[in-house]
C-alpha cells in the first residue's frame, strides 16, 4: 500500500483552490505507532518528483511518533556540535527545491538520539505549523524535597521516573532510549522558573546516592547542599550536543514558520553555509504553564554559523535553554603553513566546529593577527582562486586545507605567528526582533557580522547573564569576526545579569576576546548604536564595551529595582576599554541609580576626551 495519496480534490483550509499542488501524508494520527519508514517514502517521493513547482506535503493534525528504527543514517559535520558519527535522520530533506511540510498543528514526538530535520543542498522549503519534542530527553530533573544540611543530604524527586542508574562510582546516568548520559553539571531554577541568583553552572558531584523509589532519590555529599532550598529545580545535564533539533546546511531561502522546539540535545536549530533564512514564529520554549520540564535545548535555540544573505529572526518565544537565543558568526581558520606567496595551509580549531564547507573560489576573505585582533596589511583583502582538503579526499569531514588566493600576500601572515582568515562572503545582515527571550542560561542575542544587524523590539527578561553580547574569537571559540554596523533599539531588558558567564561584564557586553589589548592600535568593532530601549535593572552595569571605535547610547531609560542584591564586579554603568568617540545623551536614569557623569564611566587603555556627554 502506498503511504501517499495526492489530493484531488478541495482541501480544507484551502478557499476555492484547485488540487494542484497539495500532497497529503496517507498517516493516521494519534496512533502512538512509529512513523519513520512512512516518513522515508515520502521523501523517496519527494527525490523522485520531476515538477519542481511547488510542492506543500500535509500532516492531517494529531500527534506522530518517530522512532530510529526507519529512519535515515547520515554522516554530518554540524557546526558547534560533537562531530560523532553517523547520526539517525527522521526528516532528510536533501536536493530539494520548493517543498512546505505543513504540520498543520501536529505534535512531532521523536525516540532516542536524532535530528528531527535536515535541510542540505535544498532552496525554498518551509517548514510551518507543528512542534518538535522527544519523549526521554537526555537531560534529568531533580525537585528538591528535603533538605538536611547538617548531615549532608537532600532528597529529590527525579524527572522522567525510571529512566536512570547508579553505577559502581556513585555517577548518576540517564537512561534514555537508546543511549546513556552521564549527569555532571546542572542548571538551577527556582519554583517560578528563573535561574537561581548568583549561580552559574552548578556542579553535579554527589558522593553517594541511594534509589528509595521510582522516582526518588536521596543524595549524600553533594557540594551544593548547603545551598539548594526546597521547591528549587536542577536540571542535571553533560556537556554533550550530538544533535540539533534543526539542521540547515548549503541551502538556501529557507523559512520556518509556526514551528515550536521543545527539547534538543544540541542547538534547536543550526545554519551552516546557507543564505536567507527567515524564522518566523519559530519558538523554543516549554509546554506551557504546567510543563514539568523547566528545560529545553542544550545548547542555543538559535545558531547561524557562515551564513549570507539575510537572517531574519522574529516574533519568537526562547525560554529554558542552556545557551543562547540567538548566535551569528563566522569561523576563523588559523594559518599552520606558508606555502608560498599566494598560498597557505590553515585549519579549523575548535573541537566542534569542523568538517564542513569553509569557503569557495571567488570568496573574499581577509586575515587577523591573533594576538590583537587587528587586521593584517591595512585591512588586506583578497579572494580565494583555490581550495582543497589536504587531510580528506573533499572538504567534507576535512579540518586542514590549503588556499591559493588571487593576490600575494602580506610578508608577515607565516605560522610563526597566531594569524586567523576570516571569509567575508559568508557573512549575514541580521534582523532579530519582536522576540522573547526569557529564564536561559548564558546570555541572549550574540551577534559577530560585519553586515548590518538590526535588534529591534525584543524582550530580554531575566537572561541569566549578559543579554546582548558582541564579541569575537580567534583564540578559543575561533568565531569570526567584527561588528560594524549595529543597531539595538527599543528593546525591553528586565534583570538581567543575576549570574556571570564568560563574556558578562554588562547587560549589552561588547567584548572581543583580545590576548594582548595594551598593544592593539586598530580597533575591532565599530558602529553601534543603542537606543530608545528600557533597562529595568537591580545592579550597575549597564554597557561594557573593549576595543571598539563608534559607540552611541541616547534617549535609554534606566530603571531601578529591588528583586535582586547587587553583586556584579562591575560597579560602573559604563566601562570602558580601548575605545574612542563614545556619545551618551539624552537618557533618563531613576533617582535610584543617581548617574554622575563623572563617577559613572570607567575608562582603560584609551585616549583623552574619548566619551562625549550631552
Amino acid at each position: 500500500m502506498r503511504k501517499l495519496v495526492f489530493l484531488f480534490i478541495l482541501v480544507i483550509g484551502i478557499v476555492a483552490c484547485t488540487n494542484k499542488g497539495i500532497m497529503t501524508v496517507d498517516v493516521k494520527p494519534n496512533t502512538g505507532e512509529n512513523i519513520s519508514a512512512i516518513v522515508g517514502e515520502l521523501i523517496a517521493e519527494l527525490e523522485a518528483r520531476q515538477d519542481t513547482s511547488h510542492l506543500t506535503v500535509i500532516f492531517p493534525k494529531g500527534t506522530y511518533h518517530f522512532y530510529e528504527e526507519g529512519t535515515f543514517t547520515k554522516e554530518y559535520y554540524i557546526s558547534n556540535h560533537d562531530q560523532t558519527n553517523p547520526k539517525a535522520v527522521a526528516f532528510a530533506l536533501e536536493n530539494l527545491k520548493n517543498v512546505t511540510i505543513d504540520g498543520q498543528g501536529s505534535e512531532f514526538i521523536f525516540h532516542g538520539r536524532m535530528v528531527p530535520f535536515s535541510i542540505l543542498n535544498s532552496q525554498n522549503i518551509m517548514l510551518k505549523n507543528f512542534s518538535i519534542d522527544f519523549e526521554i530527553p537526555a537531560f534529568r530533573q531533580l525537585t528538591i524535597l528535603l533538605v538536611n544540611k547538617e548531615n549532608g543530604e537532600v532528597e529529590v524527586e527525579i524527572s522522567p521516573a525510571g529512566h536512570h542508574r547508579v553505577d559502581e562510582g556513585n555517577k548518576l546516568i540517564a537512561v534514555s532510549e537508546g543511549y546513556e548520559n552521564p549527569l555532571f553539571v546542572s542548571m538551577g531554577f527556582r519554583e517560578d522558573r528563573r535561574l537561581t541568583y548568583q549561580r552559574g553552572d552548578i556542579s553535579f558531584d554527589a558522593q553517594k546516592i541511594e534509589t528509595i523509589g521510582d522516582d526518588k532519590l536521596k543524595i549524600f555529599g553533594w557540594s551544593q547542599t548547603t545551598q539548594v532550598t526546597e521547591g528549587e529545580r536542577y536540571a542535571l545535564r553533560s556537556y554533550h550536543r550530538p544533535t540539533p533539533g534543526i539542521f540547515l546546511s548549503e541551502s538556501s531561502d529557507i523559512t520556518i514558520e509556526n514551528v515550536t522546539l521543545h527539547y534538543a540535545e544540541g542547538m534547536g536549530l543550526l545554519a551552516q553555509m546557507s543564505e536567507n533564512i527567515m524564522l518566523d514564529g519559530f519558538n523554543v520554549c516549554l509546554r506551557g504553564e504546567e510543563d514539568p520540564r523547566y528545560y529545553t535545548t542544550q545548547a542555543d535555540a538559535t545558531h547561524f554559523s557562515a551564513c549570507k544573505g539575510v537572517i531574519v529572526s522574529k516574533n519568537g518565544l526562547y525560554e529554558g535553554m542552556a545557551d543562547d537565543a540567538i548566535n551569528v558568526h563566522g569561523t576563523y581558520l588559523r594559518v599552520i603553513k606558508r606555502v608560498n606567496d599566494n598560498t597557505l595551509q590553515a585549519r579549523y580549531m575548535h573541537p566542534q566546529a569542523w568538517g564542513f564547507l569553509w569557503g569557495e573560489p571567488g570568496d573574499s576573505v581577509q586575515f587577523v593577527e591573533s594576538e590583537k585582533m587587528e587586521l593584517v596589511g591595512d585591512a588586506f583583502v583578497t579572494t580565494i582562486k583555490e581550495i582543497k582538503a589536504i587531510d580528506k579526499p573533499t572538504e567534507f569531514g576535512a579540518k586542514e586545507f590549503e588556499i591559493t588566493f588571487a593576490d600575494a600576500l602580506p610578508s608577515e601572515i607565516s605560522e610563526t605567528g597566531k594569524f586567523g582568515i576570516e571569509n567575508l562572503t559568508w557573512t549575514p545582515e541580521v534582523i532579530f526582533s519582536d522576540n522573547t527571550i526569557r529564564n536561559n542560561r548564558a546570555r541572549g542575542a550574540l551577534f559577530s557580522t560585519p553586515k548590518r544587524v538590526v535588534c529591534e523590539n525584543n524582550i530580554f527578561d531575566h537572561t541569566h547573564g549578559t543579554a546582548i553580547l558582541l564579541c569575537g574569537d580567534c583564540n578559543g571559540w575561533y568565531e569570526t569576526g567584527a561588528c560594524k554596523d549595529v543597531a539595538i533599539r527599543n528593546n525591553q531588558f528586565i534583570n538581567a545579569l543575576t549570574a556571570t558567564y564568560q563574556f558578562t561584564s554588562a547587560v549589552i557586553s561588547i567584548y572581543p576576546e583580545i590576548p594582548n589589548l595594551k598593544e592593539q592600535q586598530k580597533f575591532f568593532h565599530s558602529g553601534i548604536v543603542i537606543e530608545n530601549n528600557m533597562f529595568d535593572m537591580f545592579d550597575r552595569p549597564l554597557v561594557y564595551a573593549k576595543s571598539t571605535n563608534g559607540l552611541v547610547f541616547r534617549n535609554n531609560v534606566i530603571k531601578h529595582n529591588s528583586e535582586f542584591e547587587p553583586f556584579h564586579w562591575n560597579k560602573y554603568p559604563f566601562f570602558f576599554e580601548k575605545v574612542a568617540n563614545v556619545t551618551i545623551e539624552n537618557n533618563t536614569f531613576d533617582e535610584e541609580i543617581k548617574f554622575d557623569k563623572q563617577m559613572d564611566i570607567k575608562t582603560e587603555l584609551s585616549g583623552e576626551n574619548v566619551v562625549t556627554i550631552k
